[in-house]
């Protein structure tokens, strides 16, 4: 195996501090706001139960199959037969990541160029489209695999799905802690109690907050997958060219007729994925001046059969409103 080079260590202990921190911070702020509803709810009792509530939920949402998800999409399971190469990669970047377990390859069949992981760090899924393996070279498609091993590395899927049960949990809290200030308000007239307002604006704002919050951390997480990525392959030009290239494609066809140049006025606040061009410029900013790609080398030939490429269909929505 050759040893990763062309990235400046500077730059990737100094981009992985800082999505740490940022990271840590923005759980930080979720958790802190949950405990506030919870106390000022009742109590000591509700920092119990938010923490017992919470932890019941972390337990049993790992549970629920993955296939489910997979069965909304259609996915089916790929072999390393049909696609020895894309396997190839896979292993050859677990091997790096240091992961015990190997990911299985799934595959939905959509124009669109996508790629997303379900499961668990120790049972993970990554799932690939046809219109990533027609439209991505290799080095592009190394570097979106990459990206998704970094999560499965960073144990992302429990981060966020701990951040879900927050959120869900902090919807909970301020719904309960508004139906008793309502059913509570005659009273509070009658006796002519001040009402302090604050923690009442903050009650029934909470959810919209942790749910910032939540965004926040997701497109913070996917620098840090990014990085990775990175780090994994030795190439962050090669992920920054496939960012590129699936942003253009997933653009709407007539938008890109008609209205060239045009992009959805779609707040930053409210992605769950960074923009785009600030993600290339991370990625390019690891770049020196020498040939990249030299880590990944002894992989067998990349080759997509026919059956893998996409016939063409329009993505449209599908039972259980996913777009694919």
């Amino acid at each position: 195996m050759s040893v990763l080079v062309d990235i400046d260590p500077k730059l990737v202990v100094k981009h992985k501090l800082a999505n740490f921190l940022h990271s840590l911070l923005l759980l930080s702020g979720m958790v802190v706001l949950l405990g506030f509803l919870g106390w000022s709810i009742a109590g000591e009792e509700g920092i119990k139960w938010m923490v017992v509530l919470g932890a019941i939920m972390l337990i049993l949402g790992p549970r629920i199959s993955p296939n489910i998800v997979l069965m909304l999409y259609g996915a089916r399971p790929l072999s390393k037969e049909e696609i020895p190469a894309l396997f190839d990669i896979v292993e050859r970047l677990c091997e790096r990541a240091r992961l015990d377990y190997i990911p299985r390859l799934y595959y939905i069949q959509t124009s669109i160029p996508n790629a997303f992981t379900i499961g668990t760090r120790s049972n993970a899924i990554i799932t690939v489209s046809a219109g990533l393996l027609e439209h991505l070279e290799f080095r592009e498609i190394a570097g979106v695999i990459a990206h998704e091993i970094s999560h499965i590395q960073n144990n992302d899927m429990w981060i966020m799905n701990l951040s879900d049960v927050i959120s869900r949990l902090t919807s909970v809290f301020s719904l309960t802690g508004q139906l008793l200030f309502i059913l509570n308000l005659p009273i509070i007239i009658i006796t002519g109690y001040q009402i302090p307002w604050l923690p009442i604006f903050i009650l029934i704002f909470a959810p919209v907050i942790s749910m910032l919050l939540q965004l926040a951390l997701s497109r913070a997480r996917e620098f840090d997958a990014d990085l990775g990525a990175a780090i994994l392959t030795g190439d962050p030009e090669g992920l920054a060219m496939a960012l590129a290239k699936m942003e253009r494609y997933q653009s709407n066809l007539l938008s890109r007729i008609f209205f060239p140049g045009y992009k959805e006025p779609y707040p930053s606040l409210l992605r769950t994925h960074p923009e785009t061009e600030e993600r290339i410029k991370r990625l390019m900013s690891l770049v020196n001046k020498k040939p990249l790609f030299e880590a990944l080398d002894g992989l067998t030939e990349y080759f997509v059969p026919e059956h893998l490429i996409s016939t063409g269909q329009k993505p449209r929505w599908r039972i259980g409103g996913i777009w694919y």
